[in-house]
């Protein structure tokens, strides 16, 4: 899509941007610019870029007047004897002194160079960015796609090790972007003094809220000079802030940018849900001040300033049939940044984000009676039909739920019966989903998820008499939960049956959130019911937030009768083995067998056929970044494995690989079942496959 100029500045008025507009073939600068990065600490950064604009972002440290000018050049090359775009922009305190610039004008797919000056010609590092093709063009696309980097916890290698094979490959095989699928902050913080450590992880000093309130052992932010000190004190890595200067990011929110266990307004600590509308604004506004995204807000056309909308911390006790607050505060919070949107780059690739956070309904497992529910020998089970009844309610059974939900000899009280399906995204924001999917011209449909939409689960049924001590209370298979897209099984079905019934071909979801790599096939249901899939689904590793087989190693006790399914042990194993993927790939005989032989092809010649048909690759220890390659008749999504990012590696390649995995599916026509392939092409990741 392409605007003239008069257009553009409208546009650019409801993103709240500065506005430039590009010309001609550039001049050489006219700007004394001498780089000091010291004035710019938080470094530079471009945003959503289209064919014809890109957003560009830097901060500036608090100056001595109320308000001060910064000078944005945009060249053709990085010693700016080209310039073709030039504009001056304020920051001030309201926006904790960022700047926002929507550069229009520019040619697509081509890489720009941007730098900001202050008053004084001090100049920012030089930021490298470039427009998407237009949308006819029909060369391949590449882009990364990452989530879940907690710089309390962990180092941010997989941005270096990113930023070292970019700059070494030829310009048809470099990333067009990177999507960012949230938990770009973790606003849950331990200061050393109250935790000094997390596994095996030190825990690293890196802000200290002005405000703040502790919960437990950790703090979260109260206000937007909270959100913004986490926001400042993540930027200050240098992995991440070369990553954000040398690729446009796509970012979108997941729950850490807002509260850990949030929804809509909401935060839940120790199981009691209170109104927080003044933080989920705080967090918008910090978001829109630090993310270079085209997301609206519907406070005003300002350019400089978020302008947040005043709310109150109001009891929520009304709701609609989709779950979603009445109250006016809460209303006015979810709606003071708008994050679903669509990015089309070339004729290949549409992207569909969305958020799946703001909009959804309150957990249908709240009202359960959590202990009945529970047994102890299968503490990370639940039925795969406890599951789907709770989260269908009043829909269940083509509308027949029933009045008890079975578990094992018991029957629990349905306190869903008469309440609508569990939603994620809402009634408006799938009516919107949908018409993107419908409507797009685009060889490859890609959801960018937040959230995991692969479920996982595990036969507990086929375990051996006599290694628990009780009997497994399901009817099968078991549920290991997520909390996310997957466990929405309605909704989701939903969607799986809106792609089919549209015969839309070549669909496509990538997701974070889960601290683990997943490759699959994306199916309304499992055996023993249908299994008819309609796309390709995929979840990336986190960049350095601890994962569930970390918290296994450490949590699970050596004497747990279960063990050997989530990390086994071979008589000729040093240590304990990832049995946890072999466990989601396989079932549990296969588990069982390495841990009595140490002999993986027996193992697998013990795989449970009907247990994980959708799933080609697993590892839920995995660490690093996700690229996809989407070309005309085929889509190829690598996995690059990183050792666990405990301590920065301070090397040009941010240190070793642990292997690197493709995912490979030819483009289906409509009618057909997608495949998927998965190979292991370096390195080892023998629990995987």
């Amino acid at each position: 899509m392409t605007f003239n100029r008069r257009e553009f500045l409208a546009m650019a008025a409801v993103l709240g941007a500065n506005a430039a507009w590009g010309r001609g073939l550039g001049s050489p600068s006219s700007v004394a610019w001498q780089e000091r990065r010291d004035f710019y600490p938080e470094g530079v950064a471009s945003g959503d870029p289209d064919s014809n604009s890109v957003l560009l972002w830097t901060r500036h440290l608090p100056g001595s007047s109320p308000v001060e000018e910064l000078t944005v050049e945009v060249a053709l090359d990085e010693s700016f004897r080209k310039v073709i775009a030039k504009h001056t922009a304020k920051v001030s305190p309201a926006a904790d002194w960022t700047c926002r610039v929507l550069v229009g004008g520019l040619n697509p797919g081509h890489v720009y160079w941007y730098r900001f000056t202050d008053h004084n010609g001090f100049g920012s590092r030089i930021g490298r960015t470039m427009t998407a093709p237009s949308d006819d063009d029909p060369r391949p696309v590449r882009f990364a796609f990452v989530s879940c980097q907690n710089a309390n916890l962990g180092a941010q290698n997989a941005y270096r090790r990113m930023i070292f094979e970019d700059e070494r490959a030829d310009e048809a095989n470099r990333l067009g972007f990177v999507l960012h699928l949230g938990d770009f902050i973790y606003e849950l913080v331990w200061y050393p003094e109250d935790k000094a450590t997390y596994y095996d992880r030190q825990v690293q000093d890196i802000v200290r809220y002005p405000k703040g309130e502790k919960v437990s052992n950790f703090h979260i932010p109260v206000d937007v000079d909270d959100y913004r000190a986490v926001y400042r004190s993540y930027l200050h890595d240098p992995d991440l802030q070369d990553a954000r200067a040398r690729f446009p990011f796509v970012p979108m929110w997941d729950n850490h940018e807002f509260s850990w266990q949030g929804w809509q307004s909401f935060e839940v600590f120790d199981g009691k849900t209170r109104p927080a509308q003044t933080r989920k604004v705080a967090a918008m506004q910090a978001f829109f001040e630090y993310q270079p995204a085209r997301m609206a807000k519907p406070s005003g056309p300002s350019l400089e300033q978020f302008n947040p909308p005043t709310v109150a911390d109001v009891a929520v006790t009304k709701f609609d049939d989709n779950g979603l607050g009445q109250e006016p505060n809460n209303l006015a919070a979810i709606n003071s940044l708008k994050g679903y949107r669509s990015l089309r780059w070339g004729k290949h690739v549409e992207l569909i984000i969305t958020d799946e956070r703001s909009y959804r309904s309150p957990d249908p497992g709240t009202d359960l009676d959590g202990d009945a529910l529970f047994n102890k020998d299968f503490s990370e089970f639940i039925p795969e039909e406890v599951m789907e009844i709770i989260d269908a309610g009043r829909e269940y059974n083509g509308g027949k739920p029933p009045d008890a939900i079975p578990f094992g000899d018991k029957k629990v009280a349905n306190t869903q019966k008469n309440r609508p399906p569990q939603t994620i995204l809402g009634a408006e924001q799938k009516k919107w989903f949908f018409d993107q999917l419908r409507e797009s011209k685009a060889t490859w449909k890609i959801w960018g998820s937040t959230t995991a939409t692969l479920p996982q689960r595990a036969d507990p049924q086929n375990l051996p008499p006599g290694i628990t001590s009780s009997k497994w209370p399901g009817e099968a298979y078991a549920s290991m939960g997520g909390a996310d897209m997957s466990t929405a099984s309605h909704e989701l079905g939903q969607i799986y049956d809106f792609v089919r019934q549209h015969e839309i071909t070549g669909f496509a979801a990538v997701a974070g959130d889960r601290h683990s790599f997943w490759a699959g096939l994306a199916s309304k249901s499992l055996p023993p019911k249908p299994f008819d899939p309609v796309g390709v689904a995929f979840v990336v590793g986190s960049i350095s937030s601890p994962g569930g087989l970390e918290a296994y190693e450490h949590k699970m006790a050596k004497d747990e009768p279960l063990r050997s399914l989530f990390i086994g042990q071979a008589p000729a194993d040093t240590k304990p083995q990832p049995t946890i993927n072999m466990l989601l790939m396989h079932g549990v005989r296969s588990c069982l067998e390495y841990c009595k032989s140490g002999d993986l092809a027996k193992a697998r010649a013990l795989s449970n056929p009907s247990m994980a048909p959708q799933m080609s690759f697993v590892d839920i220890g995995g660490h690093g970044y996700a690229v996809v390659q989407a070309a005309a008749n085929e889509l190829e999504t690598e996995f690059v494995c990183i050792p666990r990012p405990v301590r920065r590696i301070d090397s040009p390649d941010g240190g070793p690989i642990l292997y690197r995995a493709r995912n490979h599916s030819r483009l289906w026509r409509a009618g057909e079942p997608p495949k998927l392939e998965s190979t292991v092409v370096e390195g080892e990741a023998r629990f995987s496959v």
